[in-house]
């Protein structure tokens, strides 16, 4: 599955995406007076093969949610069992992507691929059709510790990144238009920041934040941690599935197909936070035009967002120091991709509205 889903994937199309620039000039508005919505256009328009591009809805966030061995080195204080309870609270519409996914008219799935502790929730209790749903895809109960072996088998790694890609498939066959990522996964930064160190070649210096709001010395901790996981292993970010096993998460490894699977399909797929672009260093790497379908939807406050961001080439479409998660920054960010296409399909040409030109 792995391979014939990254044989699809294919480059934008250039037509496409000369067309858009050609409407875009004779649209009632100055060239270039949207700023970064009509790149993004063009772009989204490359991705679909068609001006306009279809408009990106329905929406869908698929939360993956793991745990990691590593926290048993003492990155974060917040007990492992929190990834299982946050899944109820997910479950129950009480959580802030809940509240964000309503407004935004998303749907919510989320996806236990690696949960260590029992979920207080069966897959047959959670919501109906119309609220958020669980499916259950547990790899294995947590990643093993990073600094001791490899996190993962790369059998394991597969196997998560063909979670992402089948629920992509299924997301896309249901109905949605616009693929959103969301995270779970208590100490889920610290094989964030190794996945962007080894496949950006930065030191885990730049790649490390505080996640949840460390102190000083959990922070320096955890630097270490990253450092050590890296000189263990030193992975070799040629060979994206020996990355993920190496150092990294179930979630990040099923977010990576996700967007692998957004990109086969040729629907885009709207970025979230440090997590999700960790993931898409890995999706990049396994396919450089799965960076096509990918929309970044804000900078994290993690410093090793901004760096993962720049070594993909995107502009994040909004700041506001969010780090939080869950796949809240993407629907915040949502309606400015809604809009970027909405251009296209309504606004008047000069000609058509009897507009002078300069």
């Amino acid at each position: 599955m792995l391979e014939s889903t990254v044989a699809a994937i294919g480059p934008l199309d250039e037509a496409a995406m000369a067309a858009a620039r050609d409407l875009h000039g004779r649209l009632t508005k100055p060239a270039g007076s949207l700023g970064a919505l009509e790149p993004l256009s063009v772009r989204l328009a490359g991705l679909a093969g068609s001006c306009p591009p279809p408009l990106p809805e329905p929406a869908a966030v698929a939360i993956f949610a793991g745990d990691h061995g590593v926290h048993a080195q003492g990155v974060t204080p917040w007990p492992q069992e929190v990834t299982a309870q946050m899944i109820g609270n997910f479950l129950a519409g009480g959580a802030v992507v809940n509240a964000f996914a309503r407004q935004a008219g998303a749907s919510v799935t989320v996806v236990d691929v690696g949960v260590a502790t029992p979920l207080p929730v069966e897959p047959a209790e959670a919501s109906g059709p119309a609220g958020p749903r669980l499916v259950a895809a547990n790899v294995r109960p947590g990643t093993r510790d990073m600094t001791v072996t490899a996190a993962l088998t790369r059998q394991e790694a597969r196997a998560a990144v063909e979670t992402g890609i089948r629920v992509a498939g299924e997301l896309v066959d249901a109905g949605a238009g616009i693929l959103l990522t969301g995270d779970m996964g208590i100490g889920n930064t610290t094989p964030a920041a190794a996945l962007i160190a080894a496949f950006a070649g930065v030191d885990p210096v730049a790649a490390t934040g505080r996640g949840t709001g460390v102190d000083d010395e959990t922070y320096r901790r955890k630097i270490d941690v990253v450092r050590a996981a890296l000189d263990r292993h030193a992975p070799d970010p040629a060979d994206p599935l020996g990355v993920l096993a190496a150092v990294g998460g179930l979630e990040h490894a099923a977010l990576a197909g996700l967007i692998l699977g957004a990109a086969a399909r040729r629907v885009p797929v709207l970025l979230d936070g440090v997590i999700a672009v960790s993931a898409a260093l890995a999706a990049a790497a396994f396919a450089p035009d799965a960076v096509g379908a990918m929309v970044a939807g804000h900078r994290s406050a993690e410093p090793g967002a901004t760096v993962a961001l720049r070594h993909l080439g995107l502009d994040p479409l909004i700041d506001l120091g969010l780090r939080l998660g869950e796949g809240t920054g993407a629907l915040l960010a949502l309606p400015v991709v809604t809009g970027a296409v909405r251009v296209l399909h309504e606004v008047a040409t000069f000609d058509s509205a009897g507009v002078a030109e300069k």
